[in-house]
């Protein structure tokens, strides 16, 4: 199921912690970092954090400038962004002021908690979520109830430590020119089962005494889960099948291939150099050696499913993918009957053991080259 656009935005201390013991919030961003922010929250569509930082901080989590709130209003969205918060037991403060500013609020919890946040009179749909918390279902509930598609968090370090494992699709990171010290302070992540490899930066930003940094992540998710990963290597095969020379009696479509770690290992796209027969996976895989160790771990990504047959040559790209020992495929777009009746190139790769992913958010990228093709 599709997914909001996950962005985590945090300051933390030069040894780590996003706060200290005192009874005072520890302000670690500047006056134009505290700008920046309020400029983030108001173009999301919800803004999340934990029961325990309402508890510590006790914030109002609003867009506090008026102008802000203006362009929201003439673009015809809300004037402040759902406020969302998780608390698996429920136990909740109903005079706290997340809930009397802003706009409308949201609470996920157990089925426990939901009878305790109701029985407290929380000022906020509450929504129940199973035994235990279930981020997955959280996700899917705001893009899919209430249309929630750009979602900010902010805080505290353990609905951090736990969506991050969930994925995420961006994270702001404030870098603040002091240290805390003390080992009972909150810390930005706690331990966890993690995605692995390198995350990508994608910017650095001096604003006045603290650093902004901006990174995404690159690690392909496993199995038939989607990961945020996916979304930007999907991305870049849709774009990939942009650059193929224009064809009447074939598709365009775009094709990456990357390890397990993120490393993107070989990218492709139809009819690429000279050969004007060329698939998008054929082209990604010839320029790896079939004996790299990474294919077993590996993910393909391409725009449209990889073919089940093909008049061109013998061997379908969905049978090079068997072949190369990939065992995960993510693509936008299931073959339509343009060239081929009843292709199924997702079948043949199940059958064998391959998890296919389909993000159908992204088939109109992977059909905008291929409009001026028959059905």
């Amino acid at each position: 199921m599709p997914y909001p656009y996950v962005l985590l935005s945090a300051a933390v201390s030069l040894d780590g912690f996003l706060d200290d013991t005192t009874s005072e919030r520890l302000l670690l961003s500047s006056p134009a970092d505290f700008d920046r922010v309020d400029a983030v929250r108001a173009s999301v569509d919800a803004i999340l954090i934990g029961a325990g930082t309402i508890r510590a901080d006790n914030p109002r989590l609003l867009v506090n400038s008026p102008d802000r709130r203006a362009a929201r209003l003439a673009e015809g969205r809300p004037e402040y962004p759902l406020k969302v918060t998780v608390s698996g037991s429920g136990e909740l403060d109903p005079e706290a002021r997340f809930w009397h500013s802003g706009g409308e609020k949201v609470v996920y919890t157990t089925e426990k908690g939901a009878a305790r946040a109701r029985a407290l009179g929380i000022a906020a749909d509450v929504v129940p979520l199973g035994a235990e918390l279930d981020w997955r279902r959280l996700l899917t509930h705001l893009h899919d109830e209430r249309g929630v598609r750009r979602l900010m968090v902010e805080g505290g370090g353990t609905v951090h430590s736990q969506l991050l494992q969930q994925g995420l699709d961006e994270l702001q990171l404030v870098l603040a020119p002091l240290f805390v010290g003390d080992p009972d302070a909150p810390r930005l992540f706690g331990p966890g089962a993690y995605q692995g490899g390198r995350l990508r930066l994608t910017e650095t930003r001096r604003i006045e005494d603290v650093v902004l940094m901006r990174y995404e992540p690159t690690a392909p998710g496993t199995g038939d889960l989607p990961a945020a990963a996916d979304r930007h290597w999907l991305a870049l095969a849709c774009e990939l099948a942009t650059q193929c020379p224009p064809s009447d009696t074939a598709f365009s479509v775009g094709a990456v291939v990357v390890a397990a770690d993120g490393t993107e290992l070989a990218r492709g796209h139809s009819r690429e150099g000279d050969d004007l027969q060329a698939h998008a996976e054929e082209a990604a895989l010839a320029k790896l050696d079939p004996a790299d160790p990474r294919l077993a771990g590996a993910t393909v990504y391409s725009s449209l499913e990889p073919c089940a047959v093909r008049a061109s040559r013998p061997t379908p790209c969905a049978r090079l993918v068997l072949d190369a020992g990939v065992r995960r495929v993510v693509t936008a777009w299931r073959e339509p009957d343009t060239f081929v009746k009843n292709a199924d190139g997702s079948g043949l790769l199940a059958a064998h053991g391959v998890d296919v992913v389909v993000l159908p958010e992204y088939a109109e990228r992977a059909q905008k080259p291929n409009r001026h093709l028959p059905g």
